[in-house]
């Protein structure tokens, strides 16, 4: 087990090693896979690295296992610069989407087969297959050939391979559950995390799918166009997401971003305009000044306040039309979409059956954005959030 660190690092599939990164606009055509990353884990942490198809995950991935050499940056493992070392030097284990595992072999050889490469005791072996195995719930079918597992049992044992050499500094995964049916994706995340909390090796999960990242990792990795946008806890990145990105990619539906003018001059202090409505935001604006802006509200966090044909006027006086256009039925929960202002189309989820389960498409409702919920983005940066985007959870 190892803190990893990874310094200046970035990449391109057509450089040099060594050759000057370009600048984000302009510069040479050369393709950069990653740009600038730097990023510390802890011994022991448990991580995800998550963003669409193409942002750099995998080959950040292969950079630290070695399977890439970055054309800049170092990668230290332990206090060690392992950056021009060989996979095999390395002592990382690393787990595929499809299992690496020997078909021919037994369940137990393929246990085994990485600890006869280093020589051990046959003794030592056995004592180590069987610990893991017992642990995997590989036990009984240690004397099956591997080729008769199912795609789940394939993954534990690729797992389990890593798991056997008590010198691994940590474990890389590549979207492990991608071929795995549903049912089963839940059982393999709650048996991730059992090892984990057992062996407290620094683990690295690599995947587009937000709840597979967030239910694993203690610290979650955002990346786009191979770059972190942030990196931080599951909490951190809903409550406070530090770019636009971010928060339209966390959350089901995403964050709601829209485009506003922050004013000021009004006597209960600054307010965001969206369209020709005005939100008051009496502390979050704070030593901002005028200009234009995004404002950024979870849809759970938009209040319903009644319609627009009065069914409740004295809640709805301070709220702002939603034309509502679709209504999902989630059982637990309903999303409504709609069009704010007329010009801007939102979301709003909510499981009040007062509220949107009442509402057809066609209706016109009133919605309030309470300011202790919203923040305020930047060219994309966040530079002001309410209380309680920030609080712990």
């Amino acid at each position: 087990m190892a803190e990893i660190l990874l310094q200046a690092i970035a990449h391109s599939y057509q450089a040099r090693r060594g050759a000057p990164e370009p600048p984000a606009r302009g510069g040479p055509p050369t393709a950069w896979a990653l740009r600038d990353i730097e990023l510390r884990w802890r011994d022991g942490g448990a991580y995800a690295l998550l963003g669409p198809s193409g942002c750099g995950k995998t080959t950040l991935l292969g950079i630290i296992s070695g399977l890439i050499h970055p054309t800049r940056g170092r990668v230290m493992c332990g206090g060690r610069d392992i950056t021009a070392l060989p996979t095999r030097e390395r002592n990382i284990a690393q787990v595929f989407q499809f299992p690496v595992i020997y078909d021919t072999m037994t369940v137990h050889d393929n246990l085994a087969f990485p600890l006869r490469n280093r020589g051990l005791p046959t003794a030592e072996i056995e004592r180590r297959v069987g610990r893991i195995a017992e642990i995997l719930e590989l036990t009984e079918v240690l004397p099956s050939r591997a080729t008769r597992l199912s795609a789940d049992q394939k993954q534990i044992l690729a797992l389990g391979r890593g798991l056997v050499r008590e010198d691994v500094a940590a474990i890389l995964f590549d979207e492990p559950l991608t071929v795995i049916d549903p049912h089963r994706k839940w059982l393999l995340r709650r048996k991730l995390k059992e090892i984990h909390k057992q062996f407290h090796h620094t683990m690295i999960y690599v995947t587009h799918d937000q709840t597979e990242a967030l239910t694993f990792a203690d610290e979650v990795v955002v990346m786009q166009h191979g770059r972190v946008l942030q990196c931080g806890t599951p909490e951190d990145l809903f409550r406070r997401p530090a770019h636009t990105y971010v928060g339209y990619f966390i959350g089901s539906p995403g964050m709601n971003v829209l485009p506003c003018r922050l004013e000021r001059g009004d006597p209960a202090g600054a307010r965001a305009r969206i369209a020709d409505r005005d939100i008051a935001l009496p502390e979050l604006a704070a030593g901002l000044p005028a200009g234009e802006l995004e404002l950024g509200i979870r849809p759970e966090h938009i209040a319903v306040l009644g319609d627009a044909a009065g069914d409740a006027p004295g809640d709805a006086s301070d709220g702002l039309p939603v034309a509502v256009t679709a209504v999902e039925d989630h059982g637990r929960f309903r999303i409504v979409t709609g069009v704010l202002a007329g010009a801007h189309r939102i979301k709003i989820r909510s499981a009040e059956p007062a509220g949107p389960a009442a509402v057809a498409a066609g209706a016109t409702i009133q919605v309030r954005f309470p300011p202790e919920h919203i923040c305020l983005y930047r060219d994309s940066r966040i530079i002001a959030a309410g209380p309680r985007a920030e609080e712990p959870a």
